[in-house]
């Protein structure tokens, strides 16, 4: 090899004269050498993957190292991890739209999986693909580079979030070990104007223009818009004139799709896939983040089934685009438990909990978050871990059930990332309880299951924390009594493991060591004073006025409150019960309620109000619900 060309090929894996260490040098060495702006590349890349190279992992939407060049879509599981059997299997591997690895390894003669697993090169590759889209002008200023870093990331929405970055600048110490700063670029203007309603050429579905903006979705289109039909299908005039100019509940900075889903009968008693609420006073006291456990390219099928599950909100890995599917106003079926879905909004993420993709885009958190804080506005949830749940954290609703409830978004979803975002990062308090805090980045954890082939999944970042029975690291992990079975370190295990943003009572400290009350026991975690994994916080508790109060899955209401307007739901207790001494963190207090939505017409739809009051707690992993006669509140 000429010596000349060791430099090139060499460029960010060893600093050359004059050029910074680390990834800030191979991000200014890949702009130089293709002629694109350093702010442009570098904006771009933060919004794709923090710079994080990821090991060579890939995303979630089949993208690798800090430029995320695509190759193709991850592998779905063989089976329905989610426990629904109603779920489909996923779609086959396929290549995504808009494929940039191989583009890459085309324009700059790099193998393939070099460009995957050297950040340095993948930077290269990725400089290389946004020049290319140039289409050989000269551009001088950042602003030119705009319909570049549309087509690099897919949509408009994606450009003007890298624009924005690129404004307000960034700073972080990447996977690499080194800090690597974007300093703001104050003159660039914000983004041309569009509608946010609407989605740009190639966004969506892929069904077109007209049909991604509600034009036809079968049963939906049928409706109308006028006073008749919004009076046949429970809906107010404004709602059905709404749905019918497709247009999607989202905040004004957000581009949204308005991708409906199916609602029709599917026999002469049953229909699908949710419910339609007559007007708009839902209350929401949740908002459930899910993982699709399959690709975006499915969801449009899927929505518009009505012999399928629903949810509210769809929102896609490589560029964070959000498509709605039901009205905030409306009940999805998503959650697995009836009493959560009738209060809650889904927000579905494409990914997968383990296998096939290992972390999730910034553009994909930054949108997501972007529309959660709109709609905790909107609802008055509060931005807290009691609220804003993942789907791992919905309870059973009876003993039977407890097995099939779902694991998504597992330990690899970053909530201290995804608050921060929402501007309501978790914060120290002083008190008698703690919030779990590792540091997502090093808290690289043991995890089996990713992958048939190897046991052990790929060391990366998580947010959880194991507990164990005694204050060490060779101690036993606690098990989940409700589902008879021991801990594992099994990715779809969660009968161990307290996660990032959760309140706990402490039960006792030794050493480097917390003890938290956790499913009826004390559970150990570690959590040096050097390196904490959990922050001290304030809180009500409640503890237990006698033994053996027993906790539910569901808060319903007495059978008194039913009297003929709805059939009785009977209180099925789960199998755990707290015990005198023990405390748990409050949720939130609520009286029970039950909706009773037994037709098809929401007309003939029942909201059953009681006077028993309940109390949410962080029993373990997931919340759940003791009747407030059973215990004490510590304030």
């Amino acid at each position: 090899m000429p010596l000349w060309i060791v430099p090139l090929v060499l460029a960010g894996t060893i600093a050359l004269p004059g050029q910074q260490p680390g990834r800030q040098g191979d991000f200014e060495s890949a702009a130089r050498e293709y002629d694109v702006p350093r702010n442009v590349l570098m904006a771009l890349s933060y919004l794709e993957s923090r710079w994080d190279g990821n090991a060579g992992l890939p995303s979630t939407a089949g993208g690798y190292g800090p430029m995320h060049l695509i190759g193709a879509a991850p592998e779905g599981h063989e089976e329905d991890r989610r426990g629904d059997t109603s779920r489909p299997m996923p779609a086959p591997l396929t290549p995504v739209a808009g494929a940039t690895l191989r583009e890459a390894a085309a324009l700059t003669g790099l193998p393939v999986s070099r460009l995957r697993d050297d950040p340095a090169a993948n930077i290269r590759g990725g400089a290389a693909v946004l020049a290319s889209y140039r289409g050989g002008r000269v551009w001088n200023v950042p602003i030119d580079w705009y319909e570049a870093v549309v087509r690099y990331g897919g949509s408009r929405a994606f450009a003007d979030e890298v624009f924005s970055v690129m404004r307000s600048g960034a700073e972080r110490v990447t996977d690499d070990g080194h800090r690597v700063r974007l300093e703001p670029t104050h003159t660039v203007p914000p983004p041309p104007a569009r509608d946010p309603q609407r989605a740009a050429p190639g966004q969506g579905s892929g069904r077109g223009a007209g049909q991604a903006s509600g034009e036809a979705s079968g049963q939906e289109s049928g409706q109308g818009a006028g006073q008749a039909a919004a009076q046949a299908s429970g809906r107010t005039p404004a709602q059905a004139s709404a749905q019918a100019a497709g247009r999607a509940e989202c905040p004004e900075s957000l581009a949204c799709e308005w991708m409906p889903a199916a609602y029709a009968k599917v026999g002469r008693h049953d229909y699908g896939n949710h419910d339609r609420v007559r007007g708009t006073a839902r209350r929401v006291d949740y908002i459930v983040v899910h993982d699709t456990e399959g690709s975006y390219r499915g969801i449009p099928t899927m929505v518009r089934d009505p012999k399928y599950v629903s949810w509210h909100y769809s929102i896609r890995s490589h560029d964070g685009h959000v498509a709605q599917h039901v009205p905030t106003s409306d009940i999805a079926w998503h959650a697995g438990n009836w009493d959560i879905n009738s209060r809650a909004i889904g927000i579905e993420h494409e990914g997968f909990l383990a296998k096939g993709g290992t972390w999730y885009t910034e553009a994909m958190y930054r949108s997501s978050a972007r529309l959660v804080r709109w709609l905790a506005a909107k609802y008055d949830v509060p931005l807290d871990r009691a609220h804003i749940i993942g789907h791992d954290n919905v309870p059973g609703t009876n003993a039977k059930t407890l097995r099939g409830m779902h694991e998504d978004p597992g330990p690899f979803w970053d909530w201290a990332r995804y608050f921060a975002l929402m501007r309501a990062p978790f914060a120290a308090q002083p008190g008698t309880s703690v919030i779990i805090r590792p540091d997502f980045a090093t808290n690289h954890q043991t995890f089996t299951g990713c992958a048939r082939k190897k046991p052990a999944c790929a060391p990366q970042g998580s947010s959880t924390v194991w507990l164990r029975t005694a204050p060490r690291a060779d101690a036993p992990l606690v098990g989940d009594p409700g589902k008879r079975n021991p801990g594992t370190y099994s990715v779809y295990d969660h009968s161990a493991r307290a996660s990032t943003g959760q309140r706990y009572a402490v039960a006792e400290r030794s050493g480097d060591w917390t003890a938290i009350w956790y499913l009826g026991r004390k559970a150990w975690f570690h959590n040096p004073a050097t390196r904490p994994t959990a922050i001290p916080a304030s809180g009500a508790l409640v503890t237990p006025l006698r033994d053996s109060i027993p906790v539910f899955g569901r808060a319903y209401p007495e059978k008194s409150a039913y009297a003929a307007k709805a059939s009785y739901q009977k209180h099925l207790r789960l199998p755990y019960t707290l015990r005198s001494g023990q405390s748990y963190s409050l949720g939130q207090t609520l009286a029970g309620s039950y909706y009773a939505a037994n037709s098809f017409d929401p007309r003939r739809h029942v909201l059953v109000r009681g006077k028993i009051r309940y109390h949410q707690i962080q029993l373990g992993h997931r919340v759940m619900f003791v009747k407030a006669r059973d215990v004490r509140v510590i304030d």
